[in-house]
């Protein structure tokens, strides 16, 4: 999405519910919707598709009780200078509330606090701070102005990145711009999970008197897969088989995150929900090299010609007279 994805994109809209939606109500039109958008139920459509990201990444902000909270505040401030900008590839959109506080310090050191003020005042909020040099401000007070016996540390700055699925998965460095006008780049250590914050060290605000700089920590957004989901270090994926292939046995392709499709078998009889596994295609960190996790769904054809009708009849008349849910009614009498 593009860099201005917070400021300008109405996920509310996108999601067709109002502002003040409940966890509840908000839950219900996300799955109506995914299950209509879907590319399983779609097939491929492109557009269809686009339709499955955005709204999955408009409940994923909004499901979250914080996300949400920053976001509305975030919205509430309209899509003017603050903003933060970013490059990098396969990065997605960075806000680049610094453009604001360039504009402060060409005007001179009144202009700047006072945009600073401003700005910060809406990522104090969501931190529990209060006050620009009080205990608990922009940065925790250790002395110096407050005369606790040493230089107060700088303010840190709160931010967000969106990432797809494959860039988190993977790793990757995102090359940014500070308040001064600079770029520096952030290596993103593959793995990184949705929800996920780096901290860069000393890149926040400066000392009011000579202490250290704060920080900033960035907050990360991975957008959801098509197909992919993560589970700790596994990927996790839903392969549709037919009915033959599961009664009879077979080997099928399964497509792999940044690689070549793997065969795996499936043994006569494999039930819907099976789980085949592939060792060491799932995701790769400092911590360890997670599986890929293949769960069967048996697929049932929806369309039938009168040849293949008429032998699936045969088939019923010499299948085991056995009632697959006979189980199930004895234990729900239990």
């Amino acid at each position: 999405m593009a860099s201005q994805d917070w400021f300008d994109k109405d996920f509310y809209k996108v999601l067709g519910v109002a502002k003040d939606v409940s966890d509840t109500d908000l839950k219900k039109t996300y799955r109506k919707l995914a299950r209509t958008y879907h590319p399983d139920s779609t097939q491929g459509d492109p557009a269809a598709e686009a339709k499955f990201k955005e709204i999955s990444e408009a409940y994923s902000v909004l499901s979250d009780k914080e996300q949400r909270a920053e976001y509305d505040q975030i919205r509430a401030m309209g899509s003017g200078n603050a903003r933060f900008t970013a490059g990098g590839q396969g990065a997605g959109g960075f806000e680049d509330v610094f453009s604001a506080f360039n504009q402060g310090a060409r005007g001179g050191a009144g202009a700047r606090g006072a945009d600073f003020d401003d700005i910060f005042a809406m990522f104090n909020q969501q931190t529990g701070r209060s006050g620009r040099f009080g205990s608990g401000g922009f940065g925790r007070s250790t002395g110096g102005f407050q005369g606790f016996g040493g230089p107060q540390r700088g303010a840190d700055v709160t931010a967000r990145t969106t990432l797809d699925f494959a860039t988190a998965v993977r790793g990757d460095t995102v090359t940014l711009q500070g308040e001064d006008g600079k770029p520096f780049k952030v290596k993103v250590p593959a793995g990184v999970a949705d929800g996920q914050k780096i901290r860069l060290r000393g890149r926040g605000r400066p000392s009011p008197d000579g202490g250290e700089a704060g920080d900033i920590v960035v907050s990360v957004t991975v957008r959801p897969h098509p197909v992919f989901t993560r589970d700790g270090l596994n990927l996790r994926v839903v392969v549709p088989v037919t009915f033959t292939e599961a009664a009879l046995g077979a080997t099928i392709e399964v497509p792999t995150l940044g690689g070549d499709p793997v065969k795996l078998r499936v043994a006569p009889g494999t039930p819907s929900g099976r789980v085949l596994r592939v060792k060491g295609r799932g995701v790769s960190t400092a911590k360890g090299t997670g599986d890929l996790l293949a769960e069967v769904q048996v697929a049932v054809p929806a369309h039938l010609d009168e040849d293949a009708r008429a032998a699936l009849e045969r088939f019923a008349e010499l299948e085991p007279k056995e009632n697959p849910r006979a189980d199930l009614m004895n234990k729900a009498r239990t």
